[in-house]
C-alpha cells in the first residue's frame, strides 16, 4: 500500500523531503516529475524526451536539442496555412458574420448596440475592420456579396490568426502537462488538423478568439501548477497574473469562459485546502497564498472584464440600435439621442411620457390592443425595449380630484400623490386587480381597463419617490433623474417588471405584474420618466446628469443575461442549424454555414472523425482507468509512485473535469444550441486522449511507441486531408463530395 504521504496531492506537505520529488519542484525546466519520467524511460533504453544529454554535431542531435523551438515553429506555420488557405475565396457574408461583422461596424461608427455576449471579441472585430480601412457602412446581411471597398479578407485573416495561434499554445500546454514528446506532437496535431477548428477560424466570428483564450488559460494554469513549490518567485507571480488575465479575456469574449474559470477555481480550492492541512506552512504564509490567489484569480480577471466594458462605453458614444437596453440617464448622455431631448424637467398632469423600468435589462412600460388569453382577458401590459408609440402614457389626476383641465393652472406630480396613467394609443387606464398574473402567479395581473371616464379606484397609483439625481426636493418628479415606485391604492402592491418573459401570445415581451412584496430596494419596482412632452412646460436639459459606470456595467450585464436566457427554441419554428448536446461528442451532425446552391462556395462545419471519436472514447477509457487504480489501491497494490499519482491527477483528471464543465451546462440549459458550442469542450477531450495514449504507450519499446504514434499521426492528418474541402470551400455541385457523407445527418450533399 502507498503511505498517506505518498498519496497526498498538491500542497499537503506532510513529508517535506518527499514532496521535493513531486510534480512541480523549484528546480529544472519542467519539474522533478518530468525528470523522474525521463529517468524511468532511460531504464528502458529510451532517449531523453526533451533535451539531449550528449552534445553532438549531427543533424538529428541538433534537431533533438532544439525541438522545443523548431517543432512549435513548424506547427505554427502549418496552422497559419490550414486556417488561411483560400480564406478570401468566398466573397459573401457567411453564417454569423452577419452578426459579428455588423457589431464591428457599430464600433467603427461608434454607435451603441446591444448583444448577449461581452464586448472584447467584437471590439477586436472592429479593430480588424479599422486596420482594413473599413468605414463601417456595410450592413453585413447574410448571403450578401461584400463590396469591393471592404477588405473582408484581411478581417478574416485577423480572426484566423487567433485560431492559428491555438496550435502552439496546445503544444506548450501538452509539455506543461508532462506528456512525452510523441504525445505532445499528437495533441498539437489533433488541434492543428481538426477540421471544425480550421473551418470556424476562417470567418469573422468570435469562436477563434474564445478558443485561443481558453487554451491560454489552460496553459497558464499548467505553468502555475508547475511552479507550486517555487511560490512567490517572479515566474510564479507572472504565471498567476497571466492565468488571471487569460480568465478575464476568455470571459470578456463569451460567458462560456466562466466554465474555464470554474476549472481554475476547483484547482485553487483543492490547492488551498491541501496547504491548509500542511502544518509546516506558517499561518502568515498561508494567508499570503490566499491573498495572492484572490488578487490574481479574482481581482485581475474582474478588472480585465470591467476594462473591456469601460472601453465599450468609451468607444460607443453615439446613439444606436441598442440604446433601449440601458438606463434612461445613460441614453440621455449618448450623442444624437432623442431620450430626454427638449423634454421638460418637471412632470405635470397632462404630460405625455414614457416610463422606463430601472431594473437591470428593464424596458419601457407598454400596452397594445391584444388581450390576455386567460385571467381577466383585458388588454395586455408588458415591458418593451424598442421605441414605439404604444409606450406613451398620460399623467392624469385620480378620480377623487378635479378633472384635468388643459387650460387650467399647471398641477405637478410629486411624492405621495395619487395618479392615473392613461395609455395614449388606446385611452385605457393602467389597472390591477386580484386576478393572478399569467406567469408569476404569486403576483397580481396588471392590465389596461376602462377609459378617461369609465373606471374605478383600481386605476389609482401612489407615487413613492426613491431618489432624485438632480434634487432633494421630491415635491415634483423629474424626467430621467427621479426614481419612483407606483403603489396600487386598493391592493397595496407595487408595479413590477422582472426578467420574466411572456409566452408567444405576449410576443415574448417582459411580464409586468403588481407584486405583493414591499422591497424598497427592488430595482424592478423602480421607474423613471424617459421621454416627456408637455407644450405648456419649458424644455429642460436632464441629460446633463451622468450615469455612474458601475451602475451601467451591472445594468448591461443583467440585460445580457436576461436576453441570453430568452434564447430558447421556438416550437413554432424549425431551426435546421440547431443541434442537441448528445450529437456533439459522437459527431452525429454538422452544420451548413451558407447556401448550398452550385454557384456558392460551400462550407460545412464538421469535425475530424478521428479527433472526435478518439477524444470521446478517451473520456470513457480514462474513467475505467481511474476505477481500475482505485480498486487496486483499495486491494493493497503499490504500483503507482507519488509522481505518477500526481500525473494522473493533474494531467489526466483535470482535463476530464474541464470537459465536464464545458459540456454538461449545455445538457441542462434550455437555450438553442449549435455544434460550435462543443468546441471548447473538445480541446479538453483532446488533452484526455493525449493522456490516455501517453499512459498506455509507456510500457512499449521506443520503436513500438513511435510506430503507434505514427499511425495516429497518419490517421489524423489523412482524415483531415480527406475532409479538407469542407474547410477550404467546396466549389461547384455538392454531389462531388458525396463520399464525405458517411451518415445521413452529415448533410454535405442533398
Amino acid at each position: 500500500m502507498t503511505t498517506a504521504n505518498e498519496g497526498v496531492s498538491t500542497g499537503a506537505n506532510f513529508d517535506a523531503e518527499g514532496m521535493k520529488r513531486r510534480i512541480a519542484p523549484t528546480g529544472g525546466v519542467n519539474g522533478d516529475a518530468r525528470r523522474q519520467y525521463e529517468e524511468l524511460d532511460e531504464k528502458k533504453s529510451q532517449r531523453p524526451n526533451y533535451v539531449s544529454q550528449q552534445p553532438g554535431t549531427s543533424i538529428l542531435t541538433y534537431l533533438d536539442d532544439y525541438e522545443i523551438v523548431l517543432a512549435p515553429l513548424v506547427f505554427t506555420f502549418l496552422a497559419f496555412f490550414t486556417r488561411m488557405y483560400k480564406i478570401g475565396q468566398s466573397n459573401i457574408v457567411t453564417w454569423d458574420e452577419a452578426h459579428f461583422g455588423k457589431f464591428g461596424s457599430h464600433y467603427l461608427k461608434r454607435e451603441f448596440y446591444f448583444d448577449v455576449h461581452p464586448p472584447l471579441g467584437k471590439m477586436l472585430v472592429g479593430l480588424s475592420g479599422l486596420l482594413a480601412g473599413y468605414n463601417g457602412s456595410f450592413e453585413f446581411k447574410s448571403g450578401e456579396t461584400y463590396p469591393e471597398e471592404l477588405n473582408y479578407t484581411f478581417m478574416r485573416i485577423f480572426n484566423a490568426a487567433f485560431g492559428a495561434l491555438c496550435v502552439p499554445v496546445a503544444y506548450f500546454t501538452a509539455r506543461e502537462l508532462n506528456f512525452r514528446r510523441p504525445t505532445v506532437w499528437l495533441v498539437t496535431m489533433m488541434v492543428l488538423f481538426e477540421n471544425s477548428y480550421a473551418t470556424i477560424s476562417r470567418f469573422i466570428l468570435l469562436d477563434s478568439m474564445l478558443l485561443f483564450f481558453t487554451l491560454t488559460t489552460v496553459l497558464c494554469w499548467a505553468m502555475f501548477h508547475r511552479l507550486q513549490h517555487d511560490s512567490f518567485s517572479l515566474e510564479w507571480w507572472i504565471a498567476l497574473a497571466l492565468t488571471g488575465g487569460s480568465i478575464g479575456c476568455v470571459c470578456s469574449v463569451k460567458w462560456v469562459g466562466l466554465f474555464c474559470t470554474a476549472l481554475v477555481g476547483i484547482y485553487t480550492v483543492e490547492d488551498l485546502w491541501n496547504k491548509f492541512g500542511d502544518l509546516s506552512i506558517p499561518k502568515v504564509k498561508y494567508a499570503q497564498h490566499v491573498v495572492a490567489r484572490v488578487f490574481g484569480l479574482i481581482v485581475v480577471p474582474l478588472l480585465v472584464y470591467m476594462f473591456s466594458f469601460w472601453l465599450h462605453f468609451i468607444i460607443l458614444e453615439n446613439s444606436g440600435p441598442g440604446d433601449a437596453q440601458m438606463s434612461s440617464l445613460f441614453q440621455a448622455n449618448l450623442k444624437g439621442t432623442e431620450v430626454g431631448k427638449d423634454s421638460p424637467l418637471e412632470i405635470a398632469y397632462g404630460s405625455r411620457a414614457t416610463l422606463k423600468n430601472m431594473g437591470y435589462g428593464g424596458g419601457l412600460l407598454h400596452s397594445h390592443v391584444q388581450t390576455y388569453p386567460e385571467g381577466s382577458t383585458q388588454q395586455q401590459i408588458t415591458c418593451y425595449h424598442h421605441k414605439d408609440a404604444n409606450n406613451d402614457w398620460f399623467f392624469y389626476p385620480n378620480r377623487g380630484e378635479p378633472d384635468y383641465d388643459a387650460e387650467g393652472p399647471l398641477r405637478y406630480v410629486g411624492d405621495k400623490q395619487v395618479i392615473r396613467l392613461i395609455h395614449a394609443q388606446t385611452g385605457r387606464n393602467l389597472h390591477s386587480h386580484t386576478v393572478s398574473a399569467p406567469v408569476s402567479k404569486s403576483d397580481y395581473e396588471v392590465s389596461c381597463y376602462g377609459n378617461v371616464t369609465i373606471g374605478d379606484d383600481k386605476d389609482h397609483w401612489i407615487v413613492e419617490v426613491v431618489r432624485d439625481a438632480a434634487s432633494n426636493d421630491w415635491t415634483q418628479i423629474r424626467t430621467l433623474t427621479t426614481a419612483f415606485r407606483l403603489k396600487h391604492t386598493s391592493l397595496g402592491c407595487y408595479l413590477r417588471a422582472g426578467n420574466v418573459n411572456l409566452p408567444q401570445w405576449g410576443f415574448k415581451q417582459i411580464e409586468v405584474t403588481c407584486t405583493k412584496k414591499n422591497h424598497p430596494r427592488d430595482v424592478y419596482t423602480h421607474w423613471n420618466v424617459e421621454h416627456h412632452v408637455n407644450e405648456r412646460l419649458p424644455a429642460g436639459d436632464p441629460g446633463s446628469y451622468k450615469s455612474p459606470f458601475l451602475r451601467d456595467f451591472l445594468h448591461l450585464n443583467v440585460a445580457m443575461m436576461t436576453s441570453n436566457n430568452a434564447l430558447v427554441p421556438d416550437p413554432d419554428k424549425q431551426d435546421d442549424l440547431a443541434s442537441q448536446f448528445w450529437q456533439w461528442p459522437i459527431l452525429h451532425v454538422g452544420l451548413r454555414m451558407c447556401g448550398w446552391d452550385d454557384h456558392i462556395i460551400k462550407y460545412f462545419l464538421l469535425g475530424n472523425p478521428v479527433v472526435y471519436w478518439g477524444s470521446t472514447a478517451s473520456l470513457g477509457v480514462f474513467g475505467l482507468l481511474l476505477i481500475w487504480y482505485i480498486v487496486r489501491w483499495q486491494r493493497g497494490y503499490d504500483e503507482l509512485k507519488p509522481y505518477e499519482i500526481d500525473h494522473i491527477h493533474y494531467s489526466g483528471l483535470y482535463p476530464v473535469i474541464g470537459w465536464f464543465l464545458h459540456y454538461m451546462p449545455f445538457v441542462a440549459m434550455a437555450r438553442v444550441t449549435y455544434v460550435h458550442h462543443y468546441y471548447p469542450a473538445l480541446f479538453f477531450a483532446i488533452l484526455s486522449f493525449g493522456f490516455v495514449s501517453d499512459h498506455f504507450s509507456r510500457p512499449l519499446s521506443t520503436k513500438a511507441q513511435w510506430a503507434v504514434y505514427f499511425v495516429l499521426y497518419a490517421l489524423v492528418i489523412g482524415v483531415f486531408a480527406l475532409f479538407s474541402p469542407i474547410s477550404f470551400g467546396m466549389v461547384g455541385s455538392s454531389s462531388q463530395w458525396k463520399h464525405l457523407k458517411w451518415f445521413d445527418a452529415w448533410r454535405v450533399t442533398d
